[in-house]
């Protein structure tokens, strides 16, 4: 009897239960079908549809997403550009002192300012044994303008650049200096923590060197005269009052320099005999001198050649010697002419490939 009674309540239950799941169910898909026919429109929704009367993209409109700004609201105007920040700093320019043609180029950048002092002290160990001169830039972010590094020059920099130079009057450099300059630079930045240097390509820096080298040789040009004395040795004490006469300073090289408003050589005058010149002239006596112009380092070639022919022409008159070439042949009017068209050859063909005779690029190529 017990067992009838609990099999009816069991199964009354799970009739209930049913009852309510149904009910739950059907109450569901009433509110379902209220909601669908609520936000089912038939009108467009402007906030979601392009400008240009309902037409989409697919009908071949562009149509151009305006933003809001100060204006006369002309629509011919068009819409402003919008500049975004750049996340990452671009490099910046070569320093002016430096020349892509000229110099291998490596840039550094650090994430935060590095110390000047520190970057100078890890490059002195690693990039000994160069052939070539090196130098080290920083960029200073305020002025926008690099300065060179040295010992006594303080601050601190995001960007940093070191500049191997390609070629010099002893030559280009070769694969021994690129690998050990970029092996350098590559351990400087791991140093001071700086990102990886890009760096430049091997074969393509040392075939630009080689050319570049190949250039300079050609138009490597040095004219003498020189002074012979006459019947008696030229005083060294005369000298010296005649090169102050013409405004020629005795320099550390033992020769005087005729110097140009810029202070930098026209031409030179030394001993023809072994032996330097010196502040000591009163005790010297020599059997003549010579006068040297370097063409690739003189704006004004032809001139300065002028001025030195004039000197030259002074000094044999006033000793009574003789201006000869270096073959001992005197020298003429028509040989100064033939010179002074070679000089200007020369001169001209540097302008044309953009190193100008006398400007600061040829004075590094063809320092001495």
């Amino acid at each position: 009897m017990d067992s009838e009674l609990q099999i009816a309540l069991i199964g009354a239950g799970l009739g209930v239960v049913v009852l309510i799941v149904a009910y739950n169910k059907w109450q569901e898909r009433k509110h379902r079908s209220k909601a669908e026919k609520v936000f089912k429109s038939e009108h467009r929704d402007v906030l979601l549809e392009p400008r240009g009367g309902g037409q989409s993209e697919e009908a071949g409109e562009r149509f151009e997403r305006r933003e809001p700004g100060f204006g006369n609201g002309d629509d011919e105007a068009g819409p402003r550009p919008v500049s975004e920040a750049s996340i990452k700093r671009s490099a910046p320019e070569l320093p002016a002192l430096l020349d892509a043609r000229t110099d291998c180029v490596i840039r550094l950048e650090a994430i935060e300012p590095l110390d000047v002092q520190r970057v100078w002290l890890a490059q002195l160990g690693q990039l000994e044994g160069l052939s070539k001169p090196v130098r080290w830039f920083g960029f200073n972010d305020a002025e926008n303008l690099w300065f060179p590094l040295g010992p006594e020059v303080g601050g601190a920099c995001h960007w940093f650049c070191a500049a191997l130079q390609l070629v010099d009057r002893r030559g280009s450099i070769g694969e021994a200096d690129f690998m050990r300059f970029s092996g350098g630079v590559q351990r400087v930045a791991d140093l001071v923590m700086a990102l990886p240097p890009g760096l430049p390509a091997r074969g393509e820096t040392l075939h630009g060197a080689a050319q570049l080298d190949g250039f300079c040789a050609e138009v490597d040009v040095q004219i003498g005269v020189n002074v012979i004395a006459g019947e008696r040795p030229l005083d060294g004490g005369e000298i010296a009052q005649f090169a102050g006469r013409y405004d020629l300073s005795l320099a550390g090289d033992g020769s005087f320099h005729a110097l140009a408003d810029d202070g930098s050589t026209l031409f030179t005058l030394a001993n023809l005999e072994a032996g330097a010149f010196s502040e000591d002239m009163a005790s010297l006596a020599t059997m003549g001198v010579t006068l040297v112009i370097d063409v690739p380092c003189v704006r004004d070639g032809v001139a300065a050649f002028d001025r030195m022919m004039e000197l030259a022409g002074a000094l044999a008159q006033q000793s009574r010697g003789t201006v000869v070439d270096d073959n001992r042949a005197p020298f003429g009017a028509e040989a100064a002419g033939m010179i002074r068209s070679q000089i200007r050859q020369f001169q001209d063909r540097m302008a044309e490939s953009g190193i100008p005779a006398g400007g600061p690029l040829a004075r590094r190529l063809f320092a001495l």
